[in-house]
């Protein structure tokens, strides 16, 4: 009985990336605990976080990639419509637009479009195969600028970005010629000019400061400062967990959520730093053999758009914190405090897991 249940539970679950994310749990349960200042209502909110992520993994690996398939365009479609109802009814915070309140709660369609816009994508590629040609990439691009323009809008540089890049990666594995990306390429490069009136005053700020943090250190470049001594003061090994003095001395804006990295590598120096980022490849990895494992184009596409937007939530946060990016509000995936991030996060790993199990299942 024990064992059925067991069987029950886990059947569709990978064991190499479930022992993966358990490592990062556990990682992430360490630095915020000292990133908070030894709080644990914050180690138990963000337990009861991980629950939820798990919940959702489990419900995302049960679902066999055909019925994905299936809901693309009426996931992708509730998300517009979600979306649409932000710019109309969306509730204001701090200044943006990025909450729908229903009545019985609040959500944040974004969030929603980060997994509907990648199964779309598949979807649509995956019902022409064999038949790429350059209106299908103008159509797809189509798909992918309508969400990430209604989100720019809120405004969520950050969210943004990383939808556009899930999107690109299903239009670049689907196919995407070279000449296309260059043409591409030089018309974002033209239309610069455009998108730079339409950021925001303190979205240019942020780019600004990028070159040089030092001439607002008091302010906009206040968090790109305080980060940047974090990570050169860990030196080599660290100055040992609980111990970092810009994390402890409360120097670190935001230590919990976007700029964890650095109470990171304050306290575990480079070595520590090479952990997260073998554990990181490792997850990257196994991701991508399960694309390439995969045994249809929309389960290949979604695969590999999944795993690839994992690295560039990692590469956009440890770059901005670093000082290399501009900072856009991107957390650290899986040690970050969180919910929502965290169970998109799950949402995507569940996904991956359903392709792998799922796939003697899946028609060729």
């Amino acid at each position: 009985m024990i064992s059925k249940i067991f069987h029950f539970l886990f059947k569709h679950f990978d064991s190499f990336l479930m022992a993966c994310l358990f490592f990062a749990l556990l990682l992430s349960l360490f630095v915020l605990y000292s990133a908070s200042g030894q709080d644990f209502s914050r180690i138990y909110a963000q337990g009861v976080n991980v629950a939820v992520a798990l919940g959702a993994m489990w419900l995302a690996a049960n679902i066999s990639p055909l019925n994905l398939e299936r809901a693309a365009r009426p996931l992708y479609i509730l998300g517009l419509l979600l979306l649409i109802g932000v710019a109309l009814f969306g509730t204001i915070s701090h200044g943006a637009r990025r909450w729908l309140n229903l009545g019985f709660m609040q959500i944040q369609p974004s969030e929603l479009m980060r997994i509907a816009v990648p199964i779309m994508l598949a979807w649509y590629f995956a019902s022409r195969e064999g038949k790429p040609s350059g209106s299908n990439f103008v159509v797809g691009s189509v798909l992918l600028a309508i969400p990430v323009a209604l989100i720019m809008k809120q405004p969520d540089l950050g969210t943004s970005l990383l939808i556009a890049s899930s999107g690109f990666y299903v239009l670049f594995l689907a196919g995407l010629s070279w000449r296309f990306l260059l043409v591409a390429s030089a018309s974002l490069l033209a239309l610069m000019p455009v998108f730079w009136s339409l950021l925001h005053e303190y979205q240019r700020k942020r780019i600004e400061i990028l070159f040089d943090p030092t001439q607002d250190p008091l302010g906009a470049g206040y968090h790109t400062i305080q980060a940047i001594i974090a990570i050169g003061s860990g030196g080599s090994a660290g100055k040992g967990w609980l111990n970092g003095t810009q994390t402890q001395l409360d120097f670190l804006p935001e230590r919990t959520t976007d700029f964890i990295f650095a109470v990171f590598s304050e306290e575990f120096g480079f070595l520590g730093n090479m952990l997260l980022l073998t554990l990181f490849s490792l997850i990257i990895a196994r991701g991508l053999v399960i694309a390439s494992q995969a045994q249809n184009t929309f389960s290949r596409l979604l695969a590999g758009s999944i795993t690839l937007n994992f690295f560039s939530y990692a590469f956009v946060n440890m770059g901005m914190v670093s000082g290399i990016l501009p900072v856009v509000g991107v957390p650290l995936p899986l040690i970050s405090y969180g919910g929502t991030s965290l169970v998109t996060l799950y949402l995507g790993f569940g996904i991956l897991m359903s392709i792998h199990t799922h796939k003697k299942l899946v028609a060729t």
